[in-house]
């Protein structure tokens, strides 16, 4: 692949970076992404992969623009209120990188169509908002040996992990099972604070595709905005007792039951 003028000057700033340069970009330009989530996490985490120049881009939702999702969704607008969330956010990439491709999945991602969806993506970002949902990508990216980035929000904080295979535990090492109580949440959430989390999954992500940098495998980086902290802690081996990535596994295929337990509900991102 060779940049072209205009490119050089688009990701020039890309260009001039030791980690990155020609090369790096040409990876970038060549990857593809897939972000399951148009909502707070998604929405940065799109936009400045667009901006990046990842070269192809797939999102995926089945939900429609809602005007109490504008307060921190910020890749939707007013004018897309009861439009699709994946045209919202495709017809904003475009704006930002005409270049990039786009691939839609208007779709609730199920045990029976997670598997062929991930399967073209080189990465992986969850930016989902149920645990239902999030258990079921990590399941998913787990048996398919694929990477993700995982990040979840609530209220003022949030956390964020990345996995990839043979490097460290994955979500349901930490996490264990779905929480039987989801739906009892407050559901209320700082629109700054996805906006944190997201764009940290884009930088995760781009970091993996160029191969740059120290992941977050092995660790989750906890954020808490109100009192502007970080706190980092360290879970650099996978449960021994993990239902997907343990010795004992007993998730060896998806089953859409495992993930349906409980009542799934909006608001976390």
């Amino acid at each position: 692949m060779f940049l072209t003028e205009s490119q050089r000057e688009r990701y020039s700033r890309h260009i001039m970076l030791e980690e990155i340069g020609i090369s790096g970009q040409e990876k970038l330009l060549s990857a593809k992404v897939l972000v399951i989530g148009a909502g707070g996490l998604g929405a940065p985490a799109l936009m400045y992969l667009a901006a990046a120049g990842v070269g192809t881009l797939g999102i995926a939702d089945d939900d429609v623009v809602e005007l109490s999702n504008l307060q921190r969704q910020v890749i939707h607008g007013t004018t897309d209120l009861g439009s699709s969330k994946v045209e919202s956010a495709r017809a904003a990439v475009q704006r930002i990188n005409p270049e990039v491709r786009v691939e839609l999945y208007r779709e609730r991602i199920t045990a029976d169509n997670i598997a062929g969806i991930i399967a073209g993506y080189d990465f992986v970002l969850d930016a989902v908002d149920n645990f239902s949902s999030k258990f079921l990508i990590n399941d998913a990216c787990v048996l398919a040996k694929k990477p993700f980035c995982h990040a979840g929000v609530r209220g003022f904080g949030g956390q964020i992990l990345t996995f990839v295979p043979g490097q460290g535990p994955c979500c349901r090492c930490i996490f264990e099972e779905i929480p039987p109580e989801e739906g009892r949440w407050q559901k209320g959430i700082l629109g700054t604070v996805p906006g944190v989390l997201g764009s940290m999954q884009a930088l995760e992500a781009q970091k993996y595709l160029l191969g740059s940098g120290k992941l977050l495998t092995g660790r989750v980086l906890v954020f808490d905005g109100l009192r502007m902290k970080f706190r980092e802690v360290e879970i650099p081996e996978k449960s021994e007792h993990c239902r997907v990535c343990g010795p004992g596994a007993d998730i060896t295929v998806l089953r859409e039951e495992e993930y349906r337990r409980e009542k799934t509900d909006k608001g976390e991102n």
